[in-house]
């Protein structure tokens, strides 16, 4: 019985080496970095990017500091040191958006920002939001975030914006705040 036992753990020593033996280790295969290490493909101090359509500026994006991540799958771009991006209409009259932290992203060239973000317009109105995001092909903006939009005739606090950058077709949430409405009088020939 003792021969047939000692045969057995013999199978299981043999078996067990082999299987763990078999495994190679070996680092001569690539490995994928893109998942292991995010490091910038170039950095920039100091960038102006103008964003021009038939030789018309649209708006001009300066930051401290740029990091290129184009050479990931999904690539972007980040203003670690916040950013400043000033919109032009077609009269020239800027409406200027400041933030602590952009992310560009390429395909779509949405611009996340975040932190502290404020919007000031042309007529001296002020929106003010932890988050914004900037689609510069159609010149949307929007946020899921909760938002104060200040201006001579409104105070006005929301929790969604869906705009244009002139704010002349928008959608909100919930909104609370005050807001001026002109009444239209009534003449006699109406009554």
């Amino acid at each position: 019985m003792v021969p047939k036992i000692l045969k057995y753990k013999l199978w299981v020593v043999v078996f067990t080496t082999t299987l763990f033996c078999s495994c190679d280790l070996s680092t001569n295969q690539p490995v994928n970095t893109e998942y292991q290490k995010k490091e910038p493909v170039g950095t920039g101090f100091n960038i102006r990017m103008v964003y021009t359509d038939s030789t018309r500026i649209k708006a001009i994006l300066e930051t401290p500091v740029y990091l290129d991540y184009s050479n990931l799958s999904m690539q972007y771009s980040e203003f670690p040191e916040g950013l400043k991006v000033t919109f032009f209409d077609e009269l020239m009259n800027e409406n200027i958006v400041l933030a602590d932290f952009g992310t560009l992203y390429n395909a779509t060239s949405i611009i996340d920002l975040v932190g502290n973000v404020s919007l000031t317009s042309s007529d001296g109105s002020v929106l003010n939001t932890e988050q914004l995001y900037w689609d510069a092909n159609n010149d949307w903006i929007f946020t899921e975030r909760e938002f104060r939009f200040v201006g001579s005739e409104y105070n006005v606090l929301a929790n969604r914006l869906d705009t244009n950058k002139e704010f002349t077709k928008f959608q909100t949430g919930k909104l609370t705040g005050t807001v001026a409405v002109q009444q239209e009088e009534q003449t006699a020939e109406s009554n």
